[in-house]
C-alpha cells in the first residue's frame, strides 16, 4: 500500500471517527453543524439500487436556500445516529408534509402524486426545484423565471419544449410580451389529457376556460389580439361550445383547432389554422366533409394556390359557428345564398379576376326561387340546393349536379316529375339582347308601353288637374258662377255593378300588395308585415291566390252579365269603342291648353272609361292566362319548357306594373283627385252622381236621360225606394 493509498484511507476515517465519538457520547445530530460533520465531505458515497450516489452537501449553496433556517432532520425524517447502518429506516424526503397546497398548484403532475406512495412520484419535487439548491420561484436565478420554463420543463419534456420556442406563444415569451403564457401558467390546471376511460368533456372545458383566462378575461392580452372580445366569446355560444357544454367530449374546442404546444397564427403556413390547412383541421372530426371538399371546385382551387377560394371558415364562420339549422347560422337555408355566395359571386372584382359568370347572384336573386327565399321561404330552392354544398363542382364536370345530364335529376328534387324541358331555357336568367332573347324582347316591348302609356295618361291628368283647378278656384273667388242646377240624383251603376266593382276592386287590391311583396320582400311594408308572424309568406302566396280566383270568377260573372242581363247588354253596347272617342280625346287636350274654348260634350262613357274597361279586360285575361302558367308551375314547365315559363312570368311581372300603374295615375285620379269630384266619387257605393256631376262628366247622357231616350228615370235626392237601387 503506498503512502498517497494510505493519506486517502486516512481522511475517510476522520468523518467516520467523529460520528463514533457523537455515537459514544449517545447524541442525536440536531443541528445542521451536526449533519455537515460528516456531509461536507465530498468524498462521501452510498450505495442505492446498484449506484453509487454522493452524499456531499455543498454548504455554500444551503445557506442561499428558502430552506437554509431549517435544520436537516426537519425534512430528513427517520434519521437515528444510533442506527446509521441501517439507513433503509430513513424516510423519503415529503415536500408535502410542508406545502400542503402543491396538488391545487401543480396539477401538471397530479397524476403521479399517489397518496400511498409520494415518494415514487414519476415528477417529484426535487426533480424539478432541486435537492439543497432550491431556489424561490420569484427569484432572478430561479429556472422558473417565465423566460427559463422550456428550458427547465424540456429536460423531462424535450420534445414539447422544442415545438413551444418556435410558437406564437413561445416567441411572445422569448420577447417579454407581458401575459404570454408560460408552461407552469397554463399546466397549473388539470389540462393534460386524462387517462384513458377516464370521461374527457371536463378536462376539454378547462382548457377552454384556460385559453378564455388570456385571450377574453386578459386586458393586456385582449387588447394585443385582432379579433374582438365578442368574437372570442362567441365560442361558448357555438355548435361546438354547446355541445361541449352538453357533455359532448367529441366537441372541438380551443386546443382542437388550434393546437396546444405549436400554435401558431394564422399568418404561418405551418398553422393548423392557416387557410390552406383549415380543411385538414376540421377534417379530423368531419372526414367525410373535408373529402368532399378536397374534390369540389373551391378545394382545388385553394390547394393551386387560389387564397380568394373559400374553405370552411369563410363559410360556416370561426369561433361562432352555428348549426345548420340555426336561423342565425350564415348556412342556414334562409341566408346561404344571401350571406355565404353572395359576397363572392355578387362581387365584381372575383368575376373579373377569375372569370366567372357575371350577374350569376343578381339573376338567382331576382328568380322566383330568390325572392321567395328573400320573404322567408325556407323549403325553396337556394344556391346549396343546385350546387350541393361540399360537393360544389363547375358545370362541366360530368359529377356536378349541375351538369347538362344531371339537371333533371336536380331538378327532381324539388319538382317531382321533372323532365327535359326543365333544362330547356337559362337556369340564371340575365336579360340581354344575346341571352334569353325572347324574355330580352318581352321585357324592353313592355318598358317601353309603360312609359308611353303611364306617361301620356300622367301628362293628360296633370293638364286636366290645372284647368280644373283654376276653374274651381276662380268659382271660389267669385269670377264664375257656379250653376244653380237641381238636387237630383241619377244612375250611375246598379247595385249588381256596385258588387261586381267591390268585388274587383277588393282583389285586385289585393292582388298587388301580395304580388309586389313576392317580387320586392325587402321593402318596408313587406318587412313589417314579415315581422308579424313567420308564416306571412304563406299566408301571402294563398291570398295571392285566393284573390286571383275571386278576380276571375268576377269576370266570369262579367261575362254572363253583359251576354244575359239586359242591363248588361246595354253596358257593353256603351263601351264600344268609337271614332268619337278620339276626337273627344284632342278636343280634350285642346281644352285643358287653352286651344279650345269650349270642352267636348262626353256621353255616358268616355274615352276615358272605355280605355279603362278595356285595358281592365285584357290585364285580366293575360293575367288570369299567365297567373295560371306560374300557379301550377310543375306542370307548364313541363310543357312549355322553362325559357317560355320564365316569358310567361316576365309578361305577369310587368302587367303587373302596367294594371298598378294605370290604376293609380288613370283611374285613381278621376274618381279620387279629380278637382271637381275631390275627395272621391261615391257612384261605387251609392250608385248615384249629383245633376252637377252629370252635367260636368255626362252632360250628353243627361240630356238624353231627360229626355227620356235611354229609359232610365231620374232618381230624386234621398228619395227612398227609387229607381237608384234598382238592378
Amino acid at each position: 500500500m503506498n503512502l498517497r493509498l494510505m493519506t486517502l484511507r486516512l481522511r475517510n476515517l476522520v468523518p467516520l471517527f467523529s460520528l463514533s465519538v457523537v455515537l459514544a457520547v449517545g447524541l442525536k445530530a440536531q443541528s445542521v453543524d451536526d449533519c455537515l460533520a460528516c456531509h461536507s465531505d465530498s468524498s462521501l458515497t452510498m450505495e442505492k439500487q446498484g449506484k453509487t450516489v454522493s452524499l456531499f452537501v455543498d454548504q455554500s449553496i444551503l445557506k442561499k436556500s428558502p430552506h437554509a433556517k431549517l435544520v436537516c432532520v426537519a425534512c430528513h425524517v427517520g434519521f437515528d445516529p444510533a442506527n446509521v447502518p441501517h439507513k433503509e429506516k430513513i424516510e423519503p424526503v415529503n415536500c408535502l408534509n410542508c406545502h400542503a397546497n402543491v396538488r391545487t398548484k401543480h396539477q401538471f403532475h397530479s397524476v403521479a402524486m399517489r397518496e400511498e406512495s409520494d415518494a415514487s412520484l414519476v415528477a417529484s419535487c426535487k426533480q424539478c426545484h432541486g435537492t439543497h439548491n432550491v431556489v424561490r420561484p420569484e427569484a432572478a436565478s430561479s429556472p422558473f423565471q417565465a423566460a427559463r420554463q422550456p428550458q427547465t420543463c424540456g429536460q423531462c419534456h424535450g420534445d414539447v419544449a422544442s415545438v413551444f420556442v418556435h410558437s406564437a406563444h413561445g416567441h411572445a415569451l422569448q420577447s417579454g410580451i407581458q401575459g404570454a403564457p408560460t408552461c407552469v401558467g397554463c399546466h397549473q390546471n388539470a389540462i393534460s389529457r386524462p387517462a384513458p376511460g377516464v370521461d374527457s368533456t371536463q378536462w376539454k372545458i378547462t382548457q377552454e376556460k384556460v385559453c378564455l383566462s388570456c385571450h377574453l378575461d386578459d386586458p393586456a392580452v385582449r387588447a394585443r389580439t385582432a379579433p374582438s372580445a365578442r368574437f372570442i366569446a362567441s365560442y361558448e355560444t357555438s355548435v361546438h361550445g354547446a355541445a361541449l357544454a352538453r357533455g359532448n367530449s367529441a366537441a372541438a374546442n380551443c386546443v382542437d383547432c388550434h393546437g396546444s404546444h405549436e400554435m401558431s397564427k394564422g399568418i404561418d403556413p405551418a398553422s393548423k389554422v392557416n387557410k390552406r390547412n383549415i380543411a385538414t383541421t376540421c377534417g379530423k372530426c368531419h372526414a367525410d366533409i373535408a373529402e368532399q371538399y378536397k374534390f369540389s371546385v373551391h378545394g382545388v382551387a385553394l390547394r393551386r394556390g387560389v387564397e380568394s377560394a373559400p374553405t370552411c371558415t369563410d363559410c360556416h364562420g370561426e369561433h361562432n359557428i352555428l348549426g345548420p339549422k340555426d336561423p342565425r347560422s350564415p348556412v342556414a337555408p334562409a341566408n346561404v345564398s344571401t350571406q355565404v355566395c353572395s359576397p363572392c359571386h355578387a362581387s365584381v372584382r372575383l368575376e373579373q379576376k377569375f372569370d366567372l359568370p357575371t350577374h350569376r347572384y343578381q339573376s338567382y336573386a331576382d328568380s322566383y326561387h330568390g325572392l321567395a327565399n328573400q320573404a322567408g321561404n325556407v323549403a325553396v330552392a337556394n344556391c346549396a340546393s343546385c350546387h350541393g354544398v361540399h360537393d360544389i363542382k363547375p358545370s362541366s364536370d360530368p359529377t356536378s349536379r349541375v351538369n347538362k345530364a344531371n339537371l333533371v335529376k336536380t331538378c327532381g328534387t324539388c319538382h317531382p316529375g321533372a323532365n327535359e324541358n326543365f333544362t330547356r331555357g337559362a337556369v340564371h336568367v340575365v336579360v340581354t339582347p344575346h341571352d334569353d332573347t325572347p324574355i330580352y324582347i318581352v321585357s324592353t316591348a313592355y318598358l317601353m308601353l309603360i312609359i308611353v302609356t303611364i306617361g301620356g295618361m300622367f301628362v293628360h291628368n296633370l293638364l286636366d288637374f290645372v284647368k280644373k283647378s283654376k276653374r274651381q278656384l276662380m268659382m271660389r273667388r267669385g269670377d264664375i258662377e257656379r250653376p244653380e242646377l237641381p238636387h237630383r240624383l241619377y244612375l250611375r251603376m246598379s247595385l249588381s255593378e256596385r258588387i261586381q266593382h267591390g268585388t274587383l276592386l277588393l282583389s285586385f287590391i289585393t292582388l298587388v300588395f301580395t304580388g309586389f311583396a313576392l317580387r320586392f320582400p325587402e321593402a318596408w311594408w313587406v318587412a313589417a308585415l314579415r315581422s308579424v308572424s313567420p308564416m306571412m309568406f304563406e299566408i301571402r302566396g294563398i291570398a295571392h291566390r285566393v284573390a286571383a280566383v275571386i278576380m276571375v270568377a268576377a269576370g266570369l260573372y262579367h261575362v254572363y252579365y253583359i251576354l244575359f242581363v239586359p242591363r248588361g247588354k246595354r253596358l257593353i253596347r256603351d263601351l264600344m269603342p268609337t271614332w268619337k272617342d278620339v276626337t273627344d280625346a284632342i278636343g280634350v287636350v285642346q281644352y285643358n291648353l287653352g286651344l279650345s274654348p269650349t270642352k267636348p260634350l262626353l256621353g255616358r262613357f268616355s274615352y276615358v272609361e272605355k280605355s279603362e274597361y278595356w285595358a281592365l279586360v285584357w290585364g285580366t285575361i293575360v293575367m288570369g292566362a299567365t297567373g295560371v302558367i306560374l300557379w301550377f308551375d310543375n306542370t307548364f314547365l313541363g310543357i312549355l319548357t322553362k325559357l317560355w315559363w320564365d316569358v310567361a312570368r316576365t309578361i305577369h311581372y310587368y302587367e303587373a306594373w302596367l294594371a298598378a300603374l294605370a290604376i293609380l295615375v288613370w283611374h285613381f285620379y278621376f274618381v279620387i283627385f279629380n278637382p271637381d269630384i275631390y275627395p272621391i266619387n261615391l257612384a261605387f257605393w251609392k250608385g248615384t252622381l249629383t245633376e252637377e256631376e252629370m252635367e260636368d262628366e255626362h252632360p250628353l247622357e243627361l240630356e238624353e236621360m231627360r229626355r227620356g231616350d235611354l229609359g232610365i228615370d231620374e232618381v230624386e235626392e234621398n228619395k227612398p225606394g227609387s229607381s237608384a237601387n234598382r238592378f
